[in-house]
């Protein structure tokens, strides 16, 4: 054995989890460097699930080694134990208190650290955190509370409690309302010129009581988590000016700091209950018929294969076919469609849809956890959690600000005094006026509120978008890429042409052609039996019915033979096709396919089929242009003269054809490197290879396809393409949103600071400006939620 095979069966394999890490780049710098280890074979880093997997040779390094050069790098890492792995568990938190992006990245950071705990993920968007854990519920729930917050184990979407008053739900509410009593109370005593006993202790009675909950919040992510927040900064601040005698501006701040935390929370929890409203719209129980019986039951209890009774009038409570019942059904909370459609047997329903004039048997498809409406409120509060590229970099900024700010109110506090001879108290009041400008939380806050905001206000019009950086690079895009069949076109054949060429009428025309089709299984044949009965033909009986393969059908009806085929089949038994010729070049151009129907001796008329292309995919294209979109393309597996036709008819920059699942990729490709953001826009299971290529991968038609909602980047839930253009105009007011927000912030911020050099800041002032920046670009952000789509 070779020495190189020796070393190679040495080679052991260890797998890390590190947490700290929240974007791709950074782990590919973790991976870089780990490779470059002496003695490490191998090192892959798994981003979504934070782990590291190393292959290395114990004999020249080891698990300590690459633990310790990960931490070097700024990141926390142990090694996965197996055992733990094997009994772990995967729970939902939800945490009510948690009003700032930086908060949720402490206590995540903090949370890695319990033992028993593999990972845990904050989503502020959706003020929830997931935990992979073998440690005791318990134990995780301790540690939420010792961080300051409250929480609860997620029960699921279906658990429809009223929700509680303003007063019981908002931490702050209280706090707010009893500073400002003693502030009040403290003022009014001054003016009437009470002792300044009484005076200062009704200030600091307000100091005491408004001040307890942030004081209690900052000292406790102070002890679990070593890290300073707003809270503490504020207590610093506050107990810096009481020892001054600055009472009266200390109760201020402790009202003005406590008022904007109520007011941001009440904020923050419109914005995240924008999207959780549609669950409103299901009902808690429904009318099932089981066997004879008719029984109400509660949802839960409904399973797969049971048929649901559905009123005139009422919600729909569970996904389904319908099975008895004609009805228009109002599906505007799942596709964003404005307009009723009509459902009839064989017809798919959604929960939270509305049946509007006719009774409806629907037999259950899905359960109550499963339905489609449950799954979309899932996958946006996921994808409100995602961290947008331009959240990214904000919050990378944030983490050298902070603690450049509180190093500036230090040198405040000293340098005057002691170089300049300054008084101390004056410059002590300032430093302790800027640690209330040292939290970023206005900055930080300025991102995740306007994706939030704006992937609710998507997916309540039918637009399903998955995270913050799709909804970035959508605003981006320079070319979209349509597939044609079941996209641009309805992918379904339709007879577009009837040309009787021996003075049969249409109807008789009809009849003859669909009652030889009617035994046949192809598409095409089916396009003509529908299109019979569209026209009130009768459908004959036939007898002596025989397929003849490549060619067409023949059969016998009321004694005489008729045959329906290509040109090949009547070609072949020497009946002249010569006079029909111009008519059937001139519909195959169009992008046709013609079939010929006649008897044993002529050609009795024309049938044109072609997938006809829907009806609003020329308007979606126009809108597309209008938004900026710089070049639309079609891409097909369909023949030239068929593309180009469709292609003409659609008003589409240009098209290839005659192209392969992987054309498609290489197409894609192309079209990357010579324009840069490129969409793929198809139905997510056929065009999936060419989606995953593209800037963004969007899928049409999803509501009623498992596939598209799970791999596309966007998915429209109904076949309206027009809403790829509003989805485009989303993304560009939330970008602009997000800039005008990071400018308020940092504007406001530095012209706060700026104040320190006069001396004219002050600790109100502070907190007004601190709080107040924090509002707007909250308020700024939700304007989103109100954006109005276009129909």
């Amino acid at each position: 054995m070779t020495e190189t095979a020796e070393n190679m069966e040495s080679i052991v394999s260890s797998r890390l989890l590190v947490t700290g890490i929240d974007c791709p780049d950074c782990a590919a710098k973790v991976e870089k460097a780990v490779r470059r280890m002496l003695g490490v074979v191998n090192a892959t880093f798994v981003f979504p699930s934070g782990s590291l997997n190393v292959e290395y040779d114990p004999q020249q390094t080891g698990v300590t080694q690459v633990v310790d050069k990960i931490k070097k790098l700024g990141y926390e890492a142990r090694e996965d134990d197996q055992k733990l792995s094997e009994i772990s568990q995967t729970t939902d938190f939800c945490i009510a208190g948690m009003d700032c992006p930086d908060c949720a990245a402490k206590l995540e950071k903090r949370m890695a650290k319990v033992p028993g705990v593999e990972t845990a993920q904050v989503n502020f968007g959706a003020s929830k955190m997931t935990v992979v854990h073998s440690a005791p519920v318990a134990e995780i729930l301790s540690t939420i509370e010792k961080m300051g917050y409250s929480g609860k184990v997620d029960e699921g979407y279906r658990i429809k409690n009223e929700p509680a008053s303003f007063w019981k739900s908002n931490q702050y509410v209280k706090p707010t309302a009893i500073s400002l009593i003693m502030l009040i109370s403290g003022l009014v005593s001054g003016k009437l010129d009470a002792p300044d006993l009484i005076v200062n202790g009704l200030f600091l009675t307000g100091i005491f009581l408004g001040g307890f909950l942030p004081a209690k919040n900052g000292i406790s992510l102070l002890i679990s988590a070593r890290e300073f927040d707003m809270n503490f900064l504020m207590t610093i601040a506050v107990i810096g000016a009481s020892a001054l005698g600055s009472f009266e501006e200390a109760a201020t701040v402790v009202f003005l700091f406590s008022f904007g935390n109520a007011l941001q929370s009440y904020t923050l929890d419109k914005t995240r209950n924008s999207i959780r409203s549609l669950m409103k719209l299901t009902p808690d129980e429904a009318l099932v018929r089981r066997g004879a019986t008719e029984i109400t039951l509660p949802v839960k209890e409904i399973v797969i294969g049971d048929t649901i009774i559905v009123r005139p009038g009422e919600r729909i409570a569970m996904d389904g076919k319908v099975s008895t019942g004609y009805s228009t059904v109002n599906q505007a909370p799942i596709t964003g469609e404005s307009i009723p459609v009509e459902k009839r047997p064989g017809d798919e329903i959604y929960a939270g849809t509305v049946n509007e004039r006719g009774s409806l048997e629907v037999k259950v498809t899905k359960l109550a956890r499963d339905n489609t409406i449950s799954r979309i409120i899932h996958m946006v509060e996921e994808a409100q959690g995602q961290r947008a590229l331009s959240q990214q970099f904000v919050e990378k900024f944030a983490k050298y600000y902070t603690p450049a700010v509180i190093f500036l109110a230090a040198l405040v506090a000293a340098v005057p005094p002691l170089a300049l001879g300054q008084p101390f108290e004056k410059w002590f009041y300032e430093a302790m006026a800027m640690l209330l400008v040292a939290c970023p939380c206005a900055l930080i806050i300025s991102t995740p509120v306007s994706i939030v905001s704006a992937i609710g206000s998507a997916a309540k019009n039918g637009i399903l978008i998955k995270g913050g950086m799709y909804l970035e690079e959508v605003g981006a895009l320079s070319v979209v890429a349509f597939d044609k069949t079941g996209t641009l076109t309805e992918g379904k054949p339709k007879v577009t042409d009837i040309i009787p060429t021996d003075g049969i009428p249409d109807k008789e025309f009809l009849s003859i052609a669909s009652a030889i089709e009617s035994r046949s299984e192809h598409p095409l044949a089916e396009a003509i039996v529908k299109s019979a009965k569209e026209h009130g033909a009768e459908i004959s009986s036939i007898s002596a019915f025989e397929a003849i393969p490549g060619k067409g059908a023949k059969a016998t009806i009321q004694g005489k033979t008729y045959q329906i085929g290509n040109s090949r089949l009547f070609t072949e038994q020497a009946i002249d096709v010569k006079r029909v010729e111009d008519k059937i070049s001139r519909l195959q151009n169009e992008g046709k396919t013609v079939m010929m129907l006649g008897d044993e001796e002529r050609i009795l008329g024309l049938i044109a089929v072609a997938d006809v292309l829907r009806e609003n995919s020329g308007q979606a294209i126009n809108k597309l242009k209008k938004a900026g979109i710089k070049k639309v393309i079609m891409l097909t597996g369909d023949n030239e003269s068929t593309a180009h036709a469709i292609a003409t008819k659609a008003g589409v920059d240009d098209f290839r054809a005659d192209l392969l699942p992987e054309d498609k990729v290489d197409a894609i490709k192309k079209l990357l490197v010579k324009h840069g953001k490129v969409a793929m826009v198809g139905d997510g299971v056929n065009d999936a290879p060419a989606m995953a290529v593209s800037t963004v991968g969007i899928a049409m038609g999803a509501a009623g396809t498992d596939t598209a909602l799970e791999t596309a980047d966007i998915a429209l839930m109904t076949d309206d393409l027009t809403k790829l253009a509003d989805a485009i105009k989303l993304s560009r007011k939330t970008l602009g949103i997000i800039k005008q927000n990071i400018a308020l912030a940092l504007i406001i911020k530095g012209l706060i600071l700026l104040m320190v050099v006069p001396g004219w800041l002050t600790l109100w002032l502070a907190v007004a400006g601190d709080m107040g920046s924090s509002l707007l670009v909250t308020l700024n952000g939700m304007r989103l939620l109100r954006v109005k789509h276009e129909d």
